[in-house]
């Protein structure tokens, strides 16, 4: 008999069907025992009824996350024990034989108790079973897709960057070092951008979807020190205001498909996802620092980039005067940002760059950037670093290249903030930070 999945189990009432996955629950009452058995496409109640003899033992040794096969009849369930709440909840099996494919040991807690973070990153095998926990990670794979599909309709071509790099494309020293071959040295990539550029000399329009690193001693509930970037690059653009424009496209696309393919996922979560403006409301750093220092009295005039509590002030902000949950800040000096950022010349010491935030914390940077050969190599010098480092890279700016930009967007941020995840971890399957790297650094 094949397998059949548990989603499928609505078009098979009154059939005998072959069931695989792990025991959820077990419960006994009197001579009957109930099993929730999932799969990885849903959960159904079973019954284990005294005549079927071997079923019956083999139900009675059975516990939390045994993995076992079932044979049985799938039953409506009578009227009053229907459960409208429940996916497959107007349905029962009753199991008639029961295999044992493998035993699980005694469980350290509940699978789906409310566990502090610390607890639920150390045991995370076990904790990533959780149905809340398989939704967050169902929806970020969603967005994944609806990043692709996006691109792909917009005629972007996926590139698959290098992870091992021969220098910092940020130029901001937060890289991790490894041992190369002939003594040199080699570093985990921050970023794919250097290479993101280059490929727009080849395709014009391209994206990447991979992890990037980053090593900086954060402890916080923001940072990891690697993850997943969804990053674009494209040629032929009037300045940075097209990629913003193509951001907020993009944005409702993702949202849209989400809404439409994980609705039980996000009721699960509670989730309410975000309409995104026809137009995200944009405002340039002195602006916003103008605002802040109207609304609340703290003067961050002059600063070269807000900090946390600012993005959260300034989101709250949008959400109260413009009704979004998005804002995109403009206009970096252009001592705070990379080498490769297009000064504005109509705004000289300012780029024409951009963080976009959303309920409370930025999401995305990009900007339009340079593409003068010349202009690189004065900006590569200005940063003091040696043009020479970047010479690989400065072909493609030698032998031609459009006005372009892009922007890299963090996976798991976006996620963290669309749920209401409290910590950026639990939108990570398994966080890198200071003291983890799945065995704890801080023992």
């Amino acid at each position: 008999m094949e397998r059949t999945k548990i989603k499928d189990l609505k078009e098979k009432v009154g059939e005998r069907v072959l069931l695989k996955g792990w025991i959820d629950t077990r419960r006994d009452h009197g001579k009957l025992i109930f099993i929730d058995l999932r799969d990885s496409t849903g959960k159904v109640q079973m019954v284990v009824l005294p005549n079927h003899e071997g079923a019956k033992r083999a139900a009675e040794e059975s516990r939390s996350e045994w993995v076992i096969e079932v044979e049985g009849t799938v039953n409506k369930r009578p009227e009053k024990m229907v459960n409208p709440d429940e996916e497959n909840g107007g349905l029962e099996v009753e199991a008639e034989k029961i295999n044992t494919l493998s035993k699980a040991k005694e469980l350290p807690f509940e699978k789906d108790e409310e566990v502090n973070i610390d607890t639920e990153l150390d045991y995370r095998p076990l904790t990533l079973r959780k149905e809340k926990n398989k939704a967050i990670f169902k929806i970020q794979a969603a967005i994944v897709k609806a990043f692709r599909d996006f691109l792909i309709k917009e005629d972007f071509t996926e590139i698959q960057a290098p992870k091992l790099v021969g220098s910092d494309a940020e130029g901001g020293g937060n890289v991790f070092q490894v041992e190369y071959f002939k003594d040199k040295k080699a570093y985990l990539a921050t970023s794919p951008q250097l290479y993101k550029e280059i490929m727009v000399g080849v395709f014009e329009r391209v994206f990447a979807v991979g992890d990037v690193f980053r090593a900086e001693k954060h402890s916080t509930s923001r940072h990891v020190n690697e993850y997943t970037s969804l990053d674009i690059e494209y040629g032929f653009i009037k300045d940075h205001t097209d990629i913003m424009k193509l951001e907020s496209k993009l944005l409702a696309y993702v949202f849209k498909y989400i809404g439409k393919t994980c609705q039980k996922e996000l009721k699960i979560m509670n989730a309410d996802l975000p309409a995104v403006p026809d137009k995200i409301p944009a405002m340039k750093l002195r602006e916003a620092q103008k605002v802040i220092k109207k609304e609340t009295g703290a003067d961050k005039t002059g600063e070269p980039d807000l900090d946390p509590e600012d993005e959260r002030f300034m989101c709250e902000y949008a959400k109260k005067e413009f009704g979004s949950d998005f804002i995109f800040i403009t206009h970096y000096p252009v001592s705070k940002r990379p080498f490769y950022t297009f000064e504005d010349e109509d705004d000289p010491g300012y780029t024409k760059s951009f963080d976009l935030l959303f309920r409370g914390i930025e999401i995305t940077t990009g900007g339009q950037r340079i593409h003068d050969y010349d202009m690189v190599v004065k900006a590569i010098e200005k940063k003091g670093l040696k043009p020479e480092s970047f010479s690989f890279y400065l072909q493609a700016f030698k032998y031609g290249m459009p006005p372009h930009g892009g922007f890299g967007m963090g996976l798991e941020r976006l996620t963290a903030k669309i749920l209401g995840l409290e910590n950026v971890k639990e939108a990570v399957l398994f966080p890198r930070e200071m003291n983890r790297i799945d065995t704890l650094l801080s023992q």
